[in-house]
């Protein structure tokens, strides 16, 4: 079957309906699915074809939510809510426990959730922004492996999602490695410098993890990281954020998008990119990719971002944080 090529302006919608083929029968987990962020609309093109759709949050009523305006809008569809706060190692045990007991097979992780410019330390004691994109989503993607690798079949080896940014080249040229853990003291971490330098750490994580995971897995999992562009998210609705976004030139001083510095996507367009990196087949001689407007662009990694040393080195660094390894047999 002949596929179309995909672009910046292609929705989730559309690339669903060209994947609905393989979509089909596979049961999918997305972290972060709030209502108006971009997990939620994910979930929303593929609940008409898919077999399952896990949705997760931290906030009970959010969640609720979510799956009320997925069922009232695909009544058929089967939508299983997760409590799941991936910034806590306790609740990603839990949940991941809950989902290994699951009688269905697990084919697709999309690691969607994200915070940005919050600065705390978690009851782990790990930097927030980290521990929600870093730390938290390796234990998951650990905790649930076993389970994915038993779903593959000779048509579809399960996939792991990383929604990466092409911010992981913002102002750095490297992680820095002796803050991976807490991050920089607060008085530098609460400025606008401080945040966004680690944001960029993080989202260069996400490319690292994703091209480590499929290297050590030799076959067995696949995993991408996903840039979806800049979208008007549930995310720029934060006060804290404002005067930062102001600041880098991405809203108005009215809080309104500016369109004449960067082209803005839809959260439908800023999706779609999530659902190719799941279930795209042309991507499967591919794993460890990184994709941007539905299509690879390795060669816009940053240098930091695409060397195999700080692969190996953030996942023994991460084994070491956390306590435990992980290893593929």
């Amino acid at each position: 079957m002949s596929l179309p090529t995909f672009g910046f302006e292609t929705t989730a919608d559309e690339v669903a309906s060209v994947l609905k083929d393989q979509i089909a029968g596979k049961n999918i987990l997305i972290t972060g699915t709030s209502i108006k962020g971009l997990g939620f609309e994910a979930a929303r093109a593929i609940a008409p074809y898919a077999n399952l759709v896990v949705i997760t949050g931290y906030n009970a009523e959010r969640l609720r939510l979510s799956q009320e305006a997925l069922c009232k809008e695909f009544p058929s569809a089967n939508i299983r809510p997760l409590t799941l706060d991936v910034s806590s190692l306790g609740s990603v045990r839990k949940a991941a426990a809950e989902v290994n007991a699951y009688p269905e097979p697990l084919h697709v992780l999309i690691h969607n959730a994200s915070i940005m410019g919050a600065y705390s330390i978690t009851e782990d004691d790990l930097e927030i922004q980290a521990a929600t994109a870093h730390f938290g989503p390796f234990l998951l993607s650990k905790l649930l492996a076993p389970k994915m690798i038993a779903s593959s079949t000779e048509a579809f080896i399960p996939r792991v999602v990383y929604i990466s940014s092409v911010s992981h080249a913002w102002g750095i040229t490297g992680i820095d490695w002796k803050t991976l853990r807490h991050g920089d003291p607060p008085a530098v971490a609460n400025t606008t410098e401080g945040f966004a330098k680690r944001y960029s750490e993080v989202k260069a994580a996400d490319i690292l993890t994703a091209a480590e995971i499929s290297r050590r897995a030799k076959g067995q999992l696949r995993a991408y990281s996903v840039h979806p562009g800049t979208i008007w998210t549930n995310g720029f609705e934060k006060e804290h954020l404002q005067t930062a976004f102001k600041q880098f030139g991405l809203i108005n001083p009215d809080g309104t998008p500016n369109t004449e510095v960067i082209q803005w996507k839809s959260i439908q367009q800023g999706a779609a990119t999530h659902i190719v990196a799941a279930f795209d087949p042309r991507l499967d001689d591919q794993a460890g990719a990184y994709l941007i407007d539905g299509k690879v662009a390795n060669e816009q990694v940053a240098a930091h971002a695409a060397d195999p040393a700080n692969a190996e080195k953030l996942w023994d660094l991460t084994e070491e944080i956390l306590g435990e390894k992980w290893e593929f047999s």
